[in-house]
């Protein structure tokens, strides 16, 4: 709206409240740097907040940061990583081995694939050492059962072929293409992930955050920045049968896919992006759409009828029609920059009086029973049953 009524940029603090489940590295209450801009491009903001790190590590850190930062797509990032929020102080990229076990005797991953599905892995350096089958069998594979993965499948690299109770199903020429493809040596341990592409990309994302941790595998004082880009405009949401905003139903459209619209909606790129920094999103925003056509053609696609865009969205509408000037913007989490630069693990550590885990404020005993007076005043009545 601003954009619209001729202001070219404006920086607000923002107070916000998001009522979603809490993390270590979320609270219901937190405060944003909300920085929004006219006629700008995905590569001005990009460039600014460049600037904007640097100046802020150099101020908190006394350190110089290298520029530019890092820029991956959000498909690189899941295939690489499992995550659009990959801490990249380590390396332990995800390796796909589904086109060499297709045809191996072992039932798990040839029914995987055959199914559609995927058999991806970690290679774990010196890891057949540091991991008794004690651990893998019960704490790793809890681990990736909690994010819905069946079961966990390993092997170390002995002499230069597999050894495990499974490596007896894999012939030697599919065994060496496997330690090819991971990578491996002699010492490593392989462990493999075998399901949907969104259960694999989940499960492995955690592990190798567990294994980053637990192997120290990098100084927790780094400070480590990317960009992610080219978030999927849509995801498809199977359980109600429809298309879902991936950010937000305002991210512009990437120019090359314009013509997705009406043949595969899912290829749809957004002009969206989140700067990650330790695997937390420590920035997120987008390019917004400034043509009420391509507006309407999103809400089309995500089954919002015109009588309930103009109910919800009509202040909005009416400003794209009177004709509304590029623009976008970015958010920066104020909170989770210092718990990063705080080097905690925590940001609650950051905050005082935090909330806890279930929302609650322990020095006020928030929440609580709200009293008549205010319900009045407030023209609530409630319908409680006994």
């Amino acid at each position: 709206i601003l954009m619209v009524a001729g202001y070219d940029r404006y920086v607000q603090i923002a107070r916000c409240f998001r009522d979603e489940d809490l993390r270590a590295d979320r609270q219901p209450e937190f405060t944003q740097i909300d920085l929004e801009m006219a006629f700008v491009e995905q590569e001005d903001i990009l460039s600014m907040v460049d600037g904007l790190v640097a100046a802020m590590v150099k101020a908190a850190r006394g350190e110089d940061y290298p520029l530019p930062l890092p820029r991956y797509s959000h498909h690189e990032v899941m295939e690489r990583y499992g995550t659009d929020k990959p801490d990249l102080r380590f390396g332990m990229e995800i390796r796909e081995i589904s086109d060499l076990v297709q045809d191996s005797e072992f039932g798990v991953f040839k029914n995987t694939v055959a199914g559609g599905g995927h058999v991806r892995g970690l290679c774990i350096e010196g890891g057949a050492e540091r991991y008794s089958r004690r651990i893998l069998d019960n704490d790793l594979k809890n681990l990736v059962g909690e994010y819905g993965a069946k079961g966990l499948a390993y092997f170390k690299v002995t002499d230069g072929k597999l050894d495990s109770s499974i490596a007896k199903f894999f012939n030697a020429e599919q065994q060496q293409a496997i330690i090819e493809r991971m990578e491996a040596s002699d010492g490593d341990l392989l462990v493999y992930v075998a399901d949907s592409w969104k259960v694999s990309c989940a499960a492995l994302a955690a592990l190798r955050n567990y294994l980053g941790r637990d192997l120290k595998l990098y100084d927790p004082q780094t400070i480590q920045c990317h960009w992610v880009l080219e978030f999927p405009l849509v995801t498809w949401n199977a359980d109600e049968n429809r298309w879902d905003a991936e950010h937000h139903p305002f991210c512009a459209v990437h120019p090359d896919d314009v013509g997705h619209f009406e043949s595969d909606p899912g290829q749809i790129r957004a002009q969206s992006y989140d700067l990650v920094c330790n695997g937390y999103e420590a920035a997120s925003g987008s390019i917004r759409i400034h043509d009420p056509a391509i507006q309407q053609k999103i809400f089309d696609l995500l089954n919002i009828k015109s009588e309930e865009a103009e109910k919800r969205f009509g202040f909005l509408l009416n400003a794209l029609r009177y004709g509304a000037p590029p623009h976008g913007g970015i958010a920066l989490g104020l909170d989770r920059w210092v718990m990063l630069f705080a080097g905690c693990d925590n940001i609650r550590d950051v905050i005082a009086f935090p909330k806890t885990q279930k929302a609650g404020d322990l020095m006020l005993e928030a929440p609580s029973e709200v009293s008549p007076t205010q319900l009045r005043d407030l023209h609530i009545k409630l319908d409680v049953k006994s």
